[in-house]
């Protein structure tokens, strides 16, 4: 077992797991509950870390942590055409009213 990397936060580390599982890259999570040690132990040793499984996985699932870590964030937003409400570019549904949000040029 080897340690992958370091994630941001909880949400990072279970989207690189998901992404690490779709490519079959067996990986675990460690560290998921020491958010709440903060304080008591240094903030670096409470980051979520990703693990492969298999020393041999580790080359391709490094590549798949650097691609997502290249890929630019958008924060364009969509407004709801029944609503109104704001939502982010890549949501599919509204998050108010539940209505599709056909893709605007």
């Amino acid at each position: 077992m080897r340690r992958l990397c370091s994630a941001a936060d909880l949400m990072e580390a279970r989207l690189l797991l998901d992404l690490l599982e779709h490519a079959y890259i067996p990986a675990r999570l460690f560290n998921e509950h020491a958010q709440g040690g903060v304080g008591d132990i240094p903030f670096t040793h409470a980051y979520p870390e990703v693990w492969v499984v298999n020393d041999g996985d580790f080359g391709r699932g490094l590549a798949l942590v650097r691609a997502f870590e290249r890929t630019p964030s958008d924060a364009r937003v969509v407004f709801c055409r029944a609503c109104g409400e704001e939502n982010p570019r890549n949501f599919q549904l509204c998050w108010h009213c539940g209505a599709g949000l056909e893709s605007i040029p």
